[in-house]
C-alpha cells in the first residue's frame, strides 16, 4: 500500500471517528457548554436515562429494523426484472423511461407524502406496518434499480446464454447464474435502501401515523429537547446497527467468495 493511500485512509478515518468522538464526550458531559474546551465534569446520567427506557428504546428499535429488512426484500423484487430489462433491451425512450424510475429520489420526501397518504388513506394501509413499508419502498427503489441495472451491465447477459444452451430453465438461470453475479450489486443498493429506511422520519411518522415505532422517532424529540446528553446517547446508538450489519454483511461476503476461489 503506498504512502498516499495510508494518510487518504487515516484522513477518512479521522473524518469518521471525529464527530462520535465528539457525540461520546457531550453523552458524558451534558455541561459541555462554549468556550470550554474540555467539560469541567461527566456524568453517567444519560446513560442511565437510556438503560431506563431500554424496553421502549428497543422495541423502536426493532421496528427500524423489521421495516427496513422488509423494504431492502421489497425493492430488490420490485427491481430485479424491470433492471433486467432497462440493462438488456434498446427501446425508443428508454431514457425517458428510466428518468422517470428514478424521479421518487429527486423528489422530496415531504412533497411524494402528501400524495400518497390520501391514497393509503382510501384504500387502508395508513396506520399500518404494510404501509409503512410499501411507502419507504415506492420512495427508495431507485437506489436499488440503479444498482442492479449496473450489476446486469457489468457482467452482460452471455452467462445466462450459455446456461439457457445447456439447457437450465429460466428459473435455475436466475438462481444459479445470475443472482451470484448480482451479489456485489444487491449488496450495494440494499445498503443505501437501508440506510434510507432506517433513518427516514418524515414518512414512517405520516404513513405509521405513530403507531408503527421507528427509532428515528423516538430520537427526534430529544434532538428538539435541551437534553444534550441523551440525544448524544441516542444518537450513537442509531449508528450501531448500520455499522454491525455492514461489518458482517462485508465478513461473511469475503468469506463465501473465498471458499469459491474468487478472492
Amino acid at each position: 500500500m503506498k504512502i498516499r493511500d495510508i494518510i487518504f485512509l487515516l484522513v477518512l478515518g479521522l473524518l469518521f471517528l471525529i464527530p462520535l468522538f465528539v457525540l461520546g464526550v457531550s453523552a458524558l458531559a451534558p455541561g459541555w457548554r462554549f468556550p470550554n474546551v474540555i467539560p469541567r465534569e461527566y456524568t453517567m446520567r444519560a446513560l442511565t436515562t437510556i438503560w431506563e427506557l431500554r424496553i421502549a428504546i428497543g422495541r423502536s428499535l426493532l421496528f427500524s429494523l423489521l421495516y427496513s429488512f422488509a423494504t431492502v426484500a421489497t425493492t430488490f423484487v420490485m427491481c430485479l426484472y424491470p433492471a433486467k430489462a432497462l440493462a438488456y433491451e434498446n427501446f425508443r425512450f428508454k431514457p425517458l423511461l428510466e428518468g422517470m424510475l428514478l424521479a421518487p429520489a429527486l423528489v422530496p420526501s415531504m412533497t411524494f407524502s402528501m400524495g400518497i397518504h390520501l391514497a393509503f388513506l382510501r384504500i387502508g394501509l395508513a396506520d399500518t406496518f404494510i404501509g409503512v413499508v410499501c411507502v419507504l419502498s415506492l420512495f427508495s427503489y431507485p437506489y436499488m434499480l440503479r444498482a442492479l441495472c449496473q450489476g446486469f451491465e457489468t457482467f452482460g447477459n452471455r452467462f445466462a446464454l450459455c446456461a439457457r444452451n445447456l439447457g437450465a430453465s429460466p428459473l435455475r438461470v436466475l438462481v444459479l447464474v445470475e443472482l451470484p453475479l448480482l451479489v456485489p450489486s444487491i449488496i450495494a443498493g440494499g445498503s443505501v435502501v437501508f440506510l434510507v429506511a432506517f433513518s427516514e422520519y418524515f414518512l414512517v411518522f405520516l404513513i405509521g401515523g405513530g403507531i408503527v415505532p421507528s427509532f428515528a422517532g423516538y430520537l427526534f424529540p430529544f434532538l428538539n429537547s435541551s437534553d444534550h446528553a441523551t440525544a448524544s446517547a441516542l444518537t450513537l446508538l442509531f449508528f450501531l446497527p448500520p455499522i454491525l450489519l455492514f461489518t458482517v454483511v462485508q465478513f461473511l461476503t469475503h468469506r463465501i467468495y473465498r471458499r469459491r476461489g474468487i478472492y
